[in-house]
Formats: C-alpha cells, sequence, structure tokens
C-alpha cells in the first residue's frame, strides 16, 4: 500500500559532490563547524548556518529566509544542478563494517496520516511547528527520513544489477566512508520497484520522526486540491530491515536519589538477581538483562522470573523495562527526555565511554543495554506504542544535500 514515487532530485555539480555534503548539522561540535565554514566555501553546512557570511548567528523566521537565500546562491554558483528527468537514486553507503544500500525516493504524506508509514516513536509538538514553519519558507528537503521495509526479491534483484554499473556519484569522506550513488531512472525498473512498495502492508520509521510529522503539518495547512502536489510527499531513503544496524543506547546516571551503594544494591535486589562481574567490561548478552557500572566495578543484573509482567511489547522492551523498575521507582526520573541527571551514550565502544564518565565522576552509575531488534521495533509501531527516548541508534546515519527534494 504505500506509495513512493520518482522525483527530479537537485543534485551537486560533481566536481563539488565531495565537498558539498555535510553531516547532520547538530552531529558538529561549535570548532569543527567554525573550522568547516571557514575553509570549505562548497560546504552544505554554509546553507544551514547562514549568519557565518557575516559572522553573527541568527535564529527564527530570519534565519530561514536566509536559508533560502543560500540556497538560491548555490544554484547561482552552480554548485547545485537539476536532474533532467525523474529517477529514483540508488545510495549506498561503506564502512569500516557495514555496506548499506537503499532507494532515495519521495515518501507520501497520506500514507503517515494513515499508517501506512508506522512510527515507535513520540515527537515534540514544538519541535514539528518550527520545522514545519521552516519547510514552508525553504520550500525543500534536504536530509532523508530513513524507512525501513520487509526485505523483497524482486527490489534487491534491481539494486544488486546496479550496483554493478559504474555509479554516477561515488566519493570519500574524511569519516573513511565511500559514498556511492546510482539513478534508476528506466521505466521498467521505476515501475517494479513501484508495485513491490504497493504491495507491502506497511513500511517503518527507522529515523526522522520529526521529520515526517513536520510535512504532514506543511501539507496540512496548504490543503492540497489534488493530492499530488509536491509538499505532500517528503525524502526518504528506504532500506532493507536487514541491512539496517540497530545499536544500544546506555543510560548514564547522576547520584542514587538520596540512597546510599549498599541502600541501592538492596532495592535492586527485589526485583534482579545481581552478580558482581569485577572489574572487566560488561555487557548484557540476552533480553531482560542489564549490565550495571558502579563504583568502579561492574554488576550483572538479571530480572526475576517472578517479576516477568508484560501486557504487550512496550512492557517486554528492555528501554521500558529498566525505567520502569530501577529508573522511575528507584533513581526517581520521571522525565527521561527532560530530566538533567541522565544521559545517553551510543554507538562503537558505548560501554568503554560509558565507564570512563563514571570514573571521571562525571556520574555515578550506568546501564549497559542489548540493543533492540528490527522486530521489536515493528511491533511497538504495529501496535501504536511509543518507545522510551533514545531507545534505538539506528544506522546508516545518512549526509545532508547530496539529493534535495523541492517543493
Amino acid at each position: 500500500m504505500p506509495k513512493i514515487t520518482p522525483f527530479k532530485a537537485v543534485l551537486p555539480h560533481k566536481a563539488f559532490a565531495s565537498l558539498v555534503v555535510s553531516r547532520s548539522y547538530e552531529t558538529y561540535k561549535k570548532k569543527e563547524l567554525k573550522a568547516k565554514l571557514a575553509y570549505n566555501p562548497y560546504s552544505f553546512l554554509h546553507i544551514l548556518n547562514p549568519g557565518f557570511k557575516f559572522q553573527h548567528e541568527i535564529s527564527g523566521m530570519q534565519r530561514f529566509n536566509m536559508v533560502k537565500n543560500r540556497y538560491l546562491e548555490f544554484h547561482e554558483r552552480e554548485v547545485y544542478e537539476y536532474d533532467d528527468q525523474e529517477a529514483f537514486y540508488l545510495y549506498q553507503i561503506e564502512t569500516h563494517h557495514h555496506k548499506y544500500t537503499g532507494i532515495i525516493a519521495a515518501a507520501s504524506v497520506e500514507d503517515y496520516k494513515n499508517n501506512r508509514i508506522k512510527k515507535h516513536e513520540d515527537t515534540i509538538q514544538r519541535r514539528e511547528e518550527i520545522f514545519k514553519e521552516y519547510l514552508k519558507v525553504v520550500g525543500f528537503n534536504t536530509e532523508p527520513v530513513l524507512l525501513t521495509y520487509p526485505d523483497d526479491s524482486s527490489i534487491n534483484e534491481i539494486t544488486e544489477t546496479v550496483t554493478q554499473t559504474v555509479p554516477d556519484y561515488q566519493f570519500a569522506t574524511v569519516e573513511q566512508q565511500m559514498h556511492s550513488l546510482w539513478k534508476i531512472n528506466n521505466p521498467e525498473n521505476i515501475a517494479v520497484i513501484s508495485q513491490h512498495f504497493e504491495a507491502m502492508e506497511a513500511v517503518y520509521i527507522a529515523d526522522g520522526h520529526h521529520r515526517s510529522a513536520s510535512s504532514m503539518l506543511l501539507s496540512d495547512e496548504m490543503f492540497p486540491q489534488t493530492g499530488n502536489e509536491k509538499y505532500t510527499r517528503f525524502l526518504s531513503f528506504l532500506i532493507p530491515e536487514s541491512n539496517l544496524h540497530i545499536s544500544e543506547f546506555n543510560r548514564l546516571i547522576k547520584g542514587l536519589n538520596g540512597l546510599s551503594k549498599e541502600e541501592f544494591l538492596y532495592k535492586l535486589d527485589e526485583d534482579f538477581r545481581i552478580e558482581n562481574r569485577g572489574l572487566g567490561l560488561y555487557q548484557p548478552s540476552k533480553k531482560h538483562h542489564f549490565s550495571m557500572y558502579l563504583d568502579g566495578e561492574f554488576y550483572s543484573l538479571y530480572l526475576r522470573k517472578s517479576k516477568y509482567n508484560f501486557n504487550d511489547s512496550l512492557s517486554e522492551l528492555d528501554t521500558q523495562l529498566l525505567y520502569k523498575t530501577i529508573l522511575e521507582p528507584i533513581l526517581g526520573i520521571h522525565d527521561l527526555r527532560n530530566d538533567d541527571r541522565i544521559a545517553y551514550v551510543s554507538g562503537k565502544e558505548s560501554i568503554i565511554r560509558m565507564k570512563k564518565k563514571i570514573d571521571d565522576g562525571d556520574f555515578t552509575v550506568g546501564f549497559g543495554m542489548l540493543p533492540i531488534t528490527v522486530e521489536e521495533l515493528k511491533k511497538i509501531a504495529d501496535e501504536g506504542l511509543q518507545m522510551p527516548p533514545k531507545s534505538t541508534y539506528i544506522e546508516p546515519k545518512l549526509l545532508s544535500g547530496l539529493t534535495i527534494y523541492e517543493f
């Protein structure tokens, strides 16, 4: 049922592609961002950070208008060009450990509204509204919403065949990743891909809940007449479930809510079987099992079978279980999104970084999590539930500014 459509992308001139693309704006530290802007006049970051030209930070509607102006300037300098025909864009990211291959397409707001594009996270209304206003002013999407779908042999056959040909774009980044892009503009391939997606019951948002929600708000505000208006779609990157990589977000906590170490362990013992694992790094190995780092030692926490009381997919989720058994009742953390006593660490070597932050005295206790599976993510979405914040660290992380969808 989900309807994805090809589109005419705005693409960087091939000579500038590796210089133009950037990571998501929020991932840059202040010094790194300043260096990128100072030494690379082609970086897409100049569009997202338009005040740098005047050495002045701007915000709100003024920033939105200047983003649009910087984008037009990049067109005038011929840094960007329009594709000459509609296409799907096959995009591949190759890292040291993984190779991700998926299809860049325009996804339907109507599918999002009708739950054919399913979500697993709650969104913040204020952020939705701000980004909706941003989209309304600038008139383009630059960072795709990451969607995942059940593996499909016919789609896989097309993508495998296409990746054997010479890419239309190929470049390496300083993060030591190889990025390749192919245009799929053959009518037969477009038809097969479109038909096979329409035959699926649903696709699932892996990353980009606020972007998709804001696109829906914009579409509703514009009162579409035909449903074919460009603003009724949003930029997406569709990747098969088998190719999605989910890592854990480990939890770091400041203080023990007024408890001594002994009192804290005593309270944990009510719900968990606790084993001291000593000084060596220790990670959980099964569901309903956490590692804990406290006072220079690792512990394993196994939920007691007598405490198994699951009534839906959310209650079985380890991030929810940790919240309901430890974070809320023992440590007094009720707001996982805004309480400044909790922080999250993700990605490669996250258990090492968790230990270091506690050893340095920044935090008191840390909890190591088992990564959530794609099946768990889908069950949560199918039941219309929302995961706790920072339940998943999902890869691939996509570049901004490679394929732009104008509306």
